[in-house]
């Protein structure tokens, strides 16, 4: 009913969606054959063998051409389809970006409704464009592979923002170290300390060179011991953040999958304890309110377009340069807020 939009869709939610969220949210996004299907069964087996039910929604890409979709991840999750506390459902974009279909928020929000203490939410794989799982989970792991090419490549469109983990996967591939490296050097950037521990120009560390200077300049100094003063200041005390972990998986082997729920947990147990869950939950709620209005907005936009006689007019007039979209774009909504108003439907 929620995917299909059918009639009393929101009287539904309404009964069913009026309870506080209980269910920790985990989201797997990452490029095309990043094994996010793999790591999400592994997670899903672990999960079990603690006696804890999981739900599963994975989305796959509809295509442009037939509109069809595969629903591949269920496909590659079928030895969980058997087990009585694991729920998979495999929907298609339809058309929607950002790695997640329209309706995935709602059938989380039933999802946890329902009663399910884990859900697990697999976005499409379309790249460097999946940011709309940071606004539908608690935790968010990007998947990469030592294929993914430079690890710097992690830094854009936002996917260093939303990674709450670091997951590269195939750890057994040549690179996989190399891969690891990198995106920890790109963690460090972002944090204003990259390249902190790194000698200047030609190796040479000039930081240095005044106090060896000095004690080379006298030699009684140089055969004295260091004092205390001279000594490396002691490490500052750890932010009050999280610190974005780099892990390595091979989820074909069996191989840090349970050191990565571990840290999905670690998460979640950071999220509570430091208020942050509360204000991503309320950041979660206020974009969904604009989800809905934006819906609804389109909806009754797309109807009055449909069954206004003046379309085909307004169309050959953009076409020929005779208007602009904008101009029409403010005649039509005028029209639709004033029909809003008369009619008192919304």
């Amino acid at each position: 009913m929620v995917e299909g939009r059918r009639s009393g869709v929101a009287d539904l939610l309404r009964e069913l969606l009026l309870a506080r969220p209980r269910a920790r949210r985990f989201g797997v996004t990452g490029p095309p054959g990043a094994g996010k299907s793999s790591l999400i069964a592994a997670l899903a087996t672990l999960f079990r063998a603690r006696g804890e039910e999981v739900a599963i929604v994975a989305v796959d890409p509809t295509s442009p051409f037939s509109g069809g979709a595969l629903l591949g991840d269920r496909i590659r999750m079928n030895d969980l389809a058997t087990d009585p506390g694991i729920f998979i459902r495999s929907m298609a974009t339809r058309g929607s970006l950002g790695g997640l279909a329209a309706a995935t928020r709602e059938v989380i929000d039933l999802l946890d409704a329902f009663g399910f203490p884990n859900i697990l939410v697999e976005t499409v794989g379309v790249g460097q464009t999946e940011l709309e799982i940071a606004s539908t989970a608690d935790s968010v792991a990007v998947v990469l592979v030592p294929e993914s090419g430079d690890g710097i490549q992690a830094m854009k469109a936002g996917l260093m923002e939303i990674a709450d983990l670091f997951v590269v996967n195939k750890a057994d591939r040549v690179g996989a170290d190399r891969m690891i490296r990198a995106i920890r050097q790109a963690l460090l950037l972002k944090a204003g300390r990259g390249r902190r521990d790194v000698p200047a120009h030609h190796g040479v560390d000039l930081s240095r060179m005044g106090t060896r200077g000095d004690r080379a300049a006298d030699p009684a100094r140089a055969l004295a011991p260091v004092a205390p003063a001279e000594a490396a200041p002691p490490p500052e005390p750890p932010a009050p953040h999280w610190r974005v972990p780099v892990l390595k998986t091979s989820a074909g082997r069996g191989e840090g999958i349970d050191e990565l729920l571990e840290r999905f947990l670690a998460h979640q147990r950071y999220l509570m304890v430091s208020g942050a869950l509360e204000e991503r939950r309320r950041a979660r709620a206020r974009r969904r309110i604009g989800d809905v209005i934006e819906g609804r907005l389109r909806h009754r936009a797309g109807v009055f377009l449909d069954r206004h006689p003046d379309l085909p007019r307004w169309v050959a007039d953009v076409a020929a340069g005779r208007a602009t979209a904008h101009g029409v774009a403010e005649k039509a909504l005028a029209a639709i807020f004033r029909e809003a108003r008369e009619t008192g439907t919304t």
